[in-house]
C-alpha cells in the first residue's frame, strides 16, 4: 500500500513568527512610505498604526481555521472544506498567481537594491535569485525556515536599531536635524479621506501576516504555535511601521520623502551618515535586502504548497503532489519558479503586484466567511484550537474590510480580481468538475433548511485531529484495541434494543452502574458518520472515570431500525463514552478512530472477520500491536502467575486484552497471568520488538 503524502512537521514557534515577519516586510517599509506620505502627511504613521488593527479579523479568522484544519494549502484548503472545491479552486489558483507576483515583485527590489553595489540588471539578479531560494525549499522545510530565521533576525535587529536612533536623534533635536525643512502642513494634509485611503493603501503591507497558514501541515503544535507566531509577528510589524515612518516625516523633508523609493536609507544618511565608511547605511541596505529575501523566500515555500494541496485533491496534474528526495513538493516548488521567472521577464511586476493585492484582499473575506460557515455547520469534528473572539461580530467586520478596501483600490484592481476569479471558475469546470465528488462545510448548514451534508468532511476532520494530537495517540490506541465488540448476525435492532445492549455490556464487562448508562441514553442517540458503513457517538459523563468504547457489528440478516441516511449500508455501530475532562478527549479518540477505518484495507478486513479476537485485533495498528501466547513472549514468560498489577513491561507498553480459551478478557490490576493465554499488547515498534527479543531480568540487569 502506497505511503500517505505527508509533509514532516519541523516548523516550530520561531519558524512560524520568521516565516509572517518575513512575508510582510519588504516594499511596505521600503519603498512605500514616500508614497503614503504624499497621500495624508504628517499622519502616515498612524496609517500604518490602524491598518495594523485592521487585519486583526482576518489573522484570527485564519488562526482559527488553521488550528482546526491545518493542513497545507491553507486558505485553499479552508475554502474548499468549508464552501466546496469550486470556491477551493478560486482560493488555491488564485492565492498560488497572487503570492507568486508578490514575490516576484520583492525579488526584482532585491535586484535593485543589490544594483547600488552590484552592476547587474535587476531582472537578471531576480531570476538567479528565484532559483537559488527554490533550490533551498527542495532541500526542505527545515532548511529553508534557518535561512528565514538568518535573514529575519537580521532584518528585525537592524530596523530596531534603526527606529530607536531615529527616536533619539528626533528627540535630541541635533544637527542635521534642526536645519531641515520637515514641514508637512496640516496633520491630515488631505484631511481624513486623506488618512482613509492612505490606511487601504498601506493595507497591504500587513497582507503576508497569514502565509503561514499555508504551511500550517508543517508546524509542530500548531493550536498554540500558528495563533502566538502571527500574534508576536504582528506586535512587531505594526511597531516598526509605525515608529519607522515616525521617524521618517520627522527627519525627511517632506519633497525628498514623496520622490524617495529608498526612504529608510535616504533617512539614515540623515542621521547615520558621518558613520565610518558610511557603515550605517550600508546595515540599512543590507536590512532591505534581508526583507525583499524573506519574502521571496517565504513566498516560494508558500505558493508552492496551493499547488500540492489541490493535487492531492485532483483540482490539478497528480503529479503536482509527489514529494521529492527531501519529503517537499518537489514539482510543486519548480512550477511556481518557473512560473515566478516567466512573471519576472514577461511582466510589469510591480503594476501587476500591486493589481494582485486586491485579490489578496478578497481571500480575505472569503477566509472570514469560511469561519462563520464552519460554526454555523455545526459539524462536531470541527475542533479549532483557538477560536475567533467576539464571533460573529469580527469575521463580519473582516468582510466588510475586505470589499471596502477593494472599492478603495479602483476599478483596475477590480478588475484583475475579476480576470483571476473566471481563469480560476473556467479551470474548475473543465479540468476538475468531473473528478471530484467532494462537499464543503456549508451543505451541513444547509442540511438545517432540508439538504444533504456532505459526510466524508466529518470523517476528514477527524483524521486531522488524529493528527494534531500525535503525541497523545498510543493512549487513546489503547482505548480503541480494547474496545468491547459485539457481533450481532441476526435480529432486530433499533435506538431502544441498542441502549439495553449497552448498558448491560457497560455493566457486565466495566461494572459501570446500569442507572448512569440509563441516564446517559436517556435521549436517542445521534450517530454520525464515521466512514462508509460505519456510524459513531458519543455521551460524556463527570461521574465516569475512563472513556470506554462499545462497538457493535451487524450482519447481513440483522434488520435495523433506525432513522439514518444510507441505512442500507450501515454495518457497525460505535458509541464512545467518556469523562467530561479533559475537555475534548472524546473527539481526539474518534479522530484517531477515524485514522484506523480510513485504511484502505480496513473494510475488508472488517467485515470477513469471524470472532471478537479478530476484531479487536483489526482495530489496532500492526506496527503497534503484539498478539500472541503469553509463553512466547520472552520478556513476561517467566512472569506467568502473575498479577497484571505486579507485571513487569518496558515503557510504553500496555497489556490491554486476554484470550483464555474461548473467554476474552479486559486487563485489570486483579487479572492473573496464565500459562496458555493469548495475549494482546499495545506499545511503540521498538518496545515490542523489546518484548519479542528480551527477558525481563535480563532488562533489569
Amino acid at each position: 500500500m502506497d505511503q500517505p503524502k505527508k509533509l514532516a512537521k519541523n516548523l516550530t514557534l520561531f519558524d512560524v513568527y520568521a516565516m509572517s515577519t518575513g512575508a510582510m516586510f519588504s516594499s511596505g517599509l521600503f519603498l512605500l512610505p514616500g508614497i503614503a506620505a504624499a497621500a495624508t502627511g504628517n499622519s502616515v504613521f498612524l496609517a500604518y498604526f490602524f491598518a495594523g488593527f485592521l487585519i486583526l479579523p482576518a489573522m484570527y479568522c485564519m488562526a482559527e481555521l488553521s488550528t482546526a484544519m491545518p493542513k497545507a494549502g491553507g486558505t485553499y484548503y479552508f475554502l474548499d472544506r468549508s464552501m466546496g472545491p469550486l470556491m477551493g479552486t478560486i482560493g488555491g489558483l488564485g492565492s498560488w498567481i497572487a503570492v507568486i507576483f508578490k514575490s516576484a515583485f520583492a525579488l526584482v527590489g532585491m535586484g535593485a537594491y543589490l544594483g547600488l553595489y552590484l552592476d547587474l540588471p535587476f531582472t537578471v539578479t531576480a531570476i538567479i535569485l528565484s532559483i537559488a531560494f527554490g533550490a533551498i525549499n527542495i532541500a526542505g522545510a527545515k532548511e529553508t525556515t534557518q535561512l528565514q530565521r538568518i535573514l529575519v533576525t537580521t532584518l528585525v535587529v537592524i530596523l530596531v536599531g534603526f527606529t530607536l536612533l531615529g527616536l533619539k536623534a528626533v528627540a535630541s533635536g541635533s544637527e542635521p536635524i534642526l536645519s531641515l525643512n520637515t514641514d508637512y502642513g496640516p496633520f491630515f494634509s488631505n484631511g481624513f479621506v486623506g488618512l482613509i485611503s492612505t490606511i487601504g493603501l498601506v493595507f497591504v503591507s500587513y497582507a503576508g501576516l497569514t502565509k503561514v497558514a499555508s504551511v500550517a501541515e508543517e508546524v509542530q503544535n500548531p493550536d498554540r504555535n500558528i495563533p502566538l507566531g502571527m500574534t508576536l509577528s504582528l506586535i512587531t510589524a505594526t511597531t516598526l511601521y509605525t515608529l519607522g515612518t515616525f521617524v521618517l516625516v520627522k527627519i525627511m523633508p517632506s519633497e525628498e520623502l514623496y520622490s524617495s523609493l529608498t526612504p529608510i536609507a535616504d533617512a539614515g544618511r540623515i542621521f547615520m551618515g558621518d558613520w565610518p565608511l558610511d557603515f550605517g547605511v550600508i546595515l540599512i541596505v543590507v536590512a532591505a535586502i534581508a526583507a525583499f529575501a524573506s519574502t521571496g523566500n517565504a513566498g516560494i515555500m508558500s505558493a508552492s504548497r496551493y499547488p500540492y494541496a489541490m493535487a492531492k485533491d485532483k483540482l490539478v496534474p497528480d503529479r503536482l503532489a509527489d514529494l521529492g528526495k527531501f519529503k517537499t513538493p518537489t514539482i510543486s516548488i519548480l512550477l511556481t519558479v518557473g512560473f515566478m521567472i516567466a512573471v519576472i521577464i514577461l511582466f510589469d511586476v510591480e503594476s501587476v503586484a500591486k493589481l494582485a493585492s486586491a485579490f489578496q484582499l478578497l481571500l480575505f473575506m472569503l477566509v472570514c466567511a469560511a469561519v462563520i460557515v464552519m460554526r454555523e455547520s455545526r459539524i462536531q469534528t470541527y475542533k479549532p484550537g483557538f477560536k475567533t473572539p467576539l464571533y460573529p461580530w469580527v469575521p463580519v467586520a473582516g468582510i466588510l474590510i475586505g470589499f471596502w478596501l477593494i472599492i478603495e483600490m479602483g476599478i483596475m484592481a477590480i478588475g484583475f480580481t475579476g480576470t483571476i476569479v473566471i481563469a480560476c471558475v473556467l479551470w474548475y469546470n473543465f479540468y476538475a468538475t468531473h473528478r471530484v465528488e467532494r462537499r464543503g462545510a456549508i451543505f451541513h448548514a444547509a442540511e438545517r433548511m432540508g439538504r444533504n451534508a456532505y459526510e466524508g468532511l466529518e470523517h476528514e476532520l477527524m483524521s486531522i485531529i488524529h493528527d494534531r494530537t500525535q503525541a497523545q495517540n498510543l493512549s487513546y490506541e489503547a482505548v480503541i484495541a480494547k474496545s468491547v465488540v459485539t457481533d450481532l448476525r441476526y435480529g432486530h435492532y433499533n435506538q431502544e434494543s441498542l441502549r439495553d445492549m449497552l448498558r448491560d455490556v457497560a455493566n457486565s464487562r466495566h461494572e459501570i452502574p446500569a442507572e448512569l448508562i440509563t441516564a446517559l441514553t436517556e435521549k436517542d442517540l445521534d450517530f454520525r458518520p464515521l466512514s462508509e458503513g460505519i456510524r459513531y457517538a458519543t455521551r460524556l459523563d463527570s461521574k465516569l472515570v475512563q472513556p470506554e468504547l462499545y462497538i457493535f457489528r451487524f450482519g447481513p440478516k440483522s434488520h435495523l431500525e433506525f432513522d439514518l441516511s444510507n441505512l442500507d449500508q450501515l454495518h457497525t455501530m460505535m458509541i464512545l463514552i467518556a469523562p467530561e475532562k479533559p475537555v475534548g478527549l472524546e473527539m481526539r479518540i474518534i479522530g484517531h478512530l477515524a485514522e484506523i477505518v480510513g485504511a484502505d484495507d480496513f473494510q475488508d478486513r472488517w467485515l470477513r472477520a469471524k470472532t471478537e479476537a479478530e476484531l479487536n485485533e483489526i482495530l489496532a495498528r500492526d506496527d503497534h500491536f503484539l498478539h500472541m501466547p503469553v509463553a512466547d513472549i520472552p520478556y513476561l514468560a517467566d512472569q506467568i502467575g502473575k498479577n497484571l498489577s505486579d507485571v513487569l513491561l518496558p515503557p510504553l507498553a500496555t497489556i490491554v486484552l486476554i484470550e483464555r480459551g474461548t473467554e476474552m478478557l479486559y486487563a485489570n490490576p486483579n487479572l492473573t497471568l496464565e500459562d496458555g493465554d493469548i495475549i494482546a499488547v499495545l506499545g511503540e515498534p521498538e518496545t515490542l520488538q523489546t518484548l519479542r527479543e528480551t527477558r525481563a531480568d535480563n532488562d533489569e540487569a
